[in-house]
């Protein structure tokens, strides 16, 4: 109820001036708090000479990020670009056999780039998941699957594994376990979908031009194998109308999302300081929670850009990839929070869904939950920090349906219809709001530290309370007013677009 009603323009226009407000006092509260801690002896590994000749250090905390755009910038830079070429070269050459040049060029890049053993290590398990999908059963070929996957993040076998890649190098253990968990996780489509459509014949040829794709390999995203499979079957591909500019409309946004982090890290030290509790504490409450709030909203940049520059080489491929992950900004319930949407696709598909069904049930949800969210804690490597945020990401996500029938019990239900539309959207806004939040601290957990997040719960529950308490909550509802808002607005856009397109 109240979902496509909308509010007054003069309401909407006091959120947005209250959130802008709120933001820019608590950056101002980070800026100083990243001046005062620059020459701090605990920031002394982390934050490093930048901008020297305007006397500006950076936040290098996060060591992948620094590889990526530094030593590893020329690598990733001339493994695409080759692959674009060679792409277009066999586009015009022989455009029947692009799928075939791609696997080639892919299985050659991770030759070269992790060893000859750890090539035939991988083979082996694409074999391995191939066999058992010739016998045509689903629960065998997810149960090799889950083991295949456990053997990258358990102990003794993972040991072995590892020992098998040639050389060391900064990347190479993030490397190692990028490609051969997104190669499982292939594996498992790939055999999941031969189950469900026999009548197909998928081949071993097929498994390895899927699992082989270059841009895919190491980060992913993971395209489900039917998709993959229908879209690089296409002899002679077709672009649409306008395509080729939003392909160079998302390059260009990556660049620009580049360097806009570079330049946010020389002034903004969102990584550094949580690693530093003391100091941390010393933050205004308000430049706390916006510390909080970065934290993960850089996590989700993080994912958008190298998103962004995979699908842009995948979709001069004519690829149709996953898109980057929902802003953080714009999450206000469980059931859209992911962080990676091509796992969240694949988990949902094969598991989520096939046990949840409707998702409407209490019972079935709860089965759904815990088995989904059991495969992602595999997946992100068992320990105790994953199982905590496992049980508490699974816990809100059940908490919500909850929420959902205790609302459309009699009573409350009947309190709602009693409600104006307006009146019901302020509610439920109201209620995510709390939600909101409920999602940063559940997912600070394993983004930043356990401790981290138990000191900004501590102070803005707590110690904050309820002055602190209330005023971020204000500011929060009046951002989900505005997320609900920009939703009401795509809603009606779509529907008149299929009004339009509706034959008269």
């Amino acid at each position: 109820m109240g979902i496509k009603t909308a509010l007054p323009a003069a309401e909407l226009g006091l959120y947005s001036l209250v959130l802008s407000g709120a933001l820019a006092y608590a950056g101002r509260g980070l800026l100083e708090a990243s001046q005062d801690g620059a020459h701090r002896k605990a920031f002394r590994e982390s934050v490093r000479p930048g901008w020297e000749y305007i006397g500006r250090k950076m936040d290098v905390a996060d060591f992948e990020w620094v590889m990526w755009f530094t030593s590893f910038r020329n690598v990733i830079v001339f493994a695409l670009s080759g692959h674009v070429l060679f792409a277009k070269l066999c586009t015009m050459v022989a455009p029947q056999l692009r799928s075939w040049m791609y696997a080639v060029y892919g299985a050659l890049a991770v030759l070269g780039t992790m060893g000859p053993w750890y090539l035939l290590l991988l083979l082996g398990h694409c074999v391995s998941l191939y066999l058992a999908s010739l016998l045509g059963q689903p629960w065998l070929c997810l149960g090799l699957s889950l083991a295949s996957l456990a053997s990258f993040k358990l102990d003794p076998l993972i040991s072995w594994q590892s020992g098998l890649v040639t050389g060391t190098f900064d990347l190479q253990e993030v490397l190692f376990h990028g490609g051969s968990g997104f190669t499982v996780l292939r594996c498992a489509s790939f055999a999941l979908e031969s189950c469900a459509h026999p009548d197909r014949h998928y081949s071993l040829a097929d498994l390895l031009k899927y699992n082989f794709y270059l841009p895919f390999f190491f980060f992913g995203p993971i395209m489900t194998f039917d998709r993959f499979h229908a879209q690089m079957s296409q002899v002679e591909p077709v672009r649409c109308e306008g395509e080729l500019w939003r392909i160079r409309a998302q390059a260009g946004l990556s660049v620009v999302a580049i360097m806009a982090v570079d330049i946010f890290f020389h002034f903004f030290y969102i990584l550094t300081i949580p690693s530093d509790l003391k100091f941390a504490n010393r933050l205004p409450d308000s430049a706390l929670a916006g510390l909080a709030y970065s934290n993960l909203v850089y996590d989700w940049v993080k994912a958008a850009v190298l998103f962004g520059v995979v699908n842009t080489v995948a979709r001069l491929d004519h690829l149709d990839p996953p898109q980057a992950p929902k802003c953080i900004t714009a999450l206000y319930v469980f059931a859209e929070t992911h962080f990676d949407r091509g796992i969240n696709d694949w988990l949902c598909k094969y598991v989520y869904d096939h046990i949840g069904g409707e998702h409407s049930e209490v019972i079935p949800e709860l089965g759904a939950t815990v088995a989904t969210f059991a495969i992602t804690t595999l997946w992100l490597g068992p320990c105790d920090i994953v199982y905590l945020w496992s049980f508490l990401n699974c816990f809100g996500l059940n908490f919500e349906l909850w929420a959902q029938k205790l609302a459309e019990w009699g009573p409350l239900a009947q309190i709602e219809a009693s409600l104006s539309e307006q009146m019901s959207r302020r509610v439920r806004a109201l209620f995510g709001a709390v939600n909101f939040w409920t999602i940063i601290m559940y997912n600070l957990v394993s983004l930043n530290s356990l401790e981290f997040t138990e000191l900004v719960a501590r102070r803005l529950l707590l110690t904050g309370f309820p002055q602190t308490t209330l005023a971020v909550l204000f500011v929060t509802y009046c951002g989900v007013q505005l997320v609900k808002e920009r939703e009401r607005t795509l809603a009606l856009e779509e529907e008149q677009m299929q009004d339009k397109e509706k034959p008269e």
